[in-house]
């Protein structure tokens, strides 16, 4: 493929969750599904006439995920002129490789317009996790709006109950245990096991409608970019019972 894509060739529309899902799982890094509101996909026009419809073969090569915020004051966390329900979070994006280094940041502005123009949404948030070496490169290039990540200061924890297991975000295993507490769960979990403090998360925030009154309204400064990622190696700490 050359260096970039020759995006008349492209086409965006919605697909079912059922679709994106089963993309998500095999093939995003993560292979794990998420809330879903809306799942758009990419599709690559082949040039080459169907077998059995009239027009071109389409390939589905990519989906892009948003879903409702986590958070219950994810609206106001942007703005105090926004509610929850103005704001997407966009949770996955996959999209095959080989279509040129310009298929993501144009999949994205599309999925703007594809927002503006088909649901009431004012606003957009998504993170970037350093620990998979992730900067946000992606949403740099679609100019979102860098937040920092300091805004939810408090640390946030993983475990790993065997040695060869995987690590477990402390909210999963505070849903099994009833608790973070590092006190109680030695009482709970009855045998050694091992936490580390998880590197805090870029956030990212995307303007969709009524910026200019946003702009000025938003609750927390604008940073400017971070450079890749550079991750130190995290601590591990050992719990023996």
């Amino acid at each position: 493929m050359d260096k970039y894509c020759n995006t008349d060739r492209l086409i965006v529309r919605e697909v079912t969750k059922s679709i994106a899902k089963k993309m998500v799982i095999k093939h995003h890094y993560s292979h794990l599904w998420t809330k879903c509101s809306v799942a758009l996909g990419l599709f690559h026009d082949t040039g080459k006439q169907h077998k059995f419809f009239s027009g071109n073969k389409e390939d589905l090569i990519g989906v892009i995920i948003y879903g409702d915020p986590i958070g219950r004051h994810s609206g106001g966390s942007i703005s105090e002129l926004l509610d929850r329900t103005d704001v997407y979070e966009l949770t996955r994006l996959y999209i095959h490789d080989g279509y040129g280094s310009n298929i993501e940041s144009w999949f994205i502005s599309q999925s703007f317009k594809w927002l503006k123009q088909n649901t009431s949404i004012k606003a957009l948030i998504s993170y970037a996790d350093p620990k998979e070496g992730h900067a946000g490169t992606i949403y740099q290039a679609t100019n979102w709006l860098y937040q920092g990540n300091s805004i939810r200061p408090n640390d946030t924890y993983s475990f790993k109950l065997k040695p060869d297991d995987e690590w477990i975000h402390g909210r999963t295993l505070a849903n099994t245990y009833k608790t973070n507490d590092i006190e109680k769960l030695k009482k709970k979990i009855g045998h050694t096991f091992w936490y580390r403090v998880e590197p805090l998360k870029h956030r990212y925030v995307y303007l969709l409608k009524n910026k200019r009154k946003l702009m000025k309204h938003l609750k927390h400064p604008i940073k400017p970019y971070p450079k890749a990622s550079d991750v130190d190696d995290l601590k591990v700490t050992k719990v023996v019972v």
